[in-house]
């Protein structure tokens, strides 16, 4: 079958130059990045909108990954603009895509919160343009958009599964573009997420590296629904928090659920964070429960003196159990999971 792709036939599709093949032409050849080569040559599936692939479209390469496979199916997207409502179904595990660019392969949809489908209405969970429904997922160099613009509650990107990893990677939205919709546990790395309101929000364990988060209106950054009992909700390490120009008053989280679990640590916080930094939504009993705190933030909008009361500044003991290896274990959530989750590439 063609997703059963091996190393060598791709190799060799490759550096066969003088062949006529609708794979890869000489001129693209010549204009390879190491980076494309190795990821190209590594696949088992090409997705390709001109024909030169296996597929055509994302939601068919999804479609022909094996049902529990126990083998990692990596998955090339040449750059195009994918226009589909995707869902990686959940017996779909372990599958890796990479992106031929960032900025090139942007898998995009225009669902939103009130749109009629029929005798259907889209809600905030049917908005999603990509669901990820099954474990072990991992993309790399990929954008997620969802397009419908500022009309309520859009999800770009929805998790609804376990040890997930994004890699350099775009999420472009406006209300709610990133909906953590899981238990489980999700590793986000050197990735750029924008959008309005509650732009990142839900009940997972997920921790951001190294991320830039772009707020675009006077609102929330995160809207957590962390569970009774969890260790860990959102933490945000070594990451940017900027904004549209002249934009003041944004706040870094507001609980979507009472017992909400966001940290902030080594995070640059611009001036358009709001001073008292956090938001109870209306609600003063969501203080005596939710658990928002900072740690060694720098950057024009860290004033702790005029942070809200109810939220905490970690201490140098308390900031050391906010490593990769606490934050995924098996006990950080109140209902253990089966294993503790050593991050890797398989």
């Amino acid at each position: 079958m063609l997703y059963k792709i091996k190393y060598f036939a791709l190799l060799l599709i490759v550096l066969l130059s003088s062949c006529s093949t609708k794979y890869i032409t000489q001129e693209k050849k010549d204009d390879l990045s190491s980076s494309y080569l190795k990821a190209l040559k590594s696949s088992d599936i090409v997705v390709a909108q001109d024909g030169s692939g296996n597929y055509k479209t994302v939601q068919g390469a999804f479609n022909a990954v094996p049902d529990s496979n126990s083998k990692r199916t990596v998955i090339f997207i040449k750059n195009g603009r994918y226009k589909e409502k995707l869902v990686l179904g959940a017996l779909k595990q372990k599958v890796t895509i990479i992106g031929e660019s960032v900025e090139g392969v942007m898998l995009t949809y225009d669902d939103h919160s009130g749109k009629k489908i029929d005798t259907d209405t889209i809600n905030t969970y049917t908005s999603y343009s990509t669901s990820i429904e099954a474990d072990d997922f991992i993309a790399e160099n990929i954008t997620f958009e969802n397009s419908a613009g500022r009309v309520g509650q859009a999800v770009a990107l929805m998790v609804k599964s376990d040890r997930v990893q994004f890699k350099n990677c775009r999420f472009i939205g406006n209300q709610d573009t990133f909906f953590t919709n899981t238990s489980g546990r999700i590793y986000v790395k050197d990735t750029y997420i924008e959008g309005t309101t509650d732009f990142i929000f839900g009940n997972a364990i997920a921790l951001f590296e190294n991320c830039t988060m772009y707020s675009k209106k006077k609102s929330h950054v995160t809207a957590a629904s962390t569970p009774e009992g969890n260790k860990f909700g959102y933490v945000f390490k070594n990451c940017k928090l900027t904004a549209d120009s002249g934009l003041v008053g944004v706040t870094l989280g507001r609980p979507w659920r009472p017992f909400a679990r966001v940290v902030y640590m080594n995070c640059e916080i611009g001036k358009h964070i709001d001073s008292v930094g956090w938001n109870n939504w209306r609600n003063p009993e969501n203080e005596k429960t939710a658990f928002y705190a900072e740690y060694k933030n720098f950057g024009s909008g860290v004033d702790i003196s005029k942070r809200v009361t109810w939220s905490k500044q970690l201490t140098d003991k308390e900031a050391e159990n906010y490593t990769v290896e606490k934050i995924f274990a098996s006990e950080s959530r109140r209902n253990p999971f089966p294993d503790n989750w050593i991050l890797s590439e398989k």
